[in-house]
């Protein structure tokens, strides 16, 4: 059974088959659901806190 992955930059759910995989040169895999995401994340360098169409995360009490 695949696995679905999160995106590394805006957290929406990838299916399998889809999305972009980048391998840092520390070895670290960040998933990525779209170009967009990808561009934002690491050729513009943007933090995921300002952009204003990126999931925020809700934290459970």
């Amino acid at each position: 059974m695949p696995k679905i992955r999160t995106c590394a930059f805006c957290g929406r759910p990838i299916e399998p088959g889809t999305g972009i995989m980048y391998v840092t040169k520390r070895g670290e895999i960040l998933w990525f659901c779209s170009s967009k995401c990808f561009k934002n994340y690491i050729k513009l360098r943007r933090k995921k806190t300002k952009v204003k169409w990126v999931r925020k995360k809700v934290e459970l009490i």
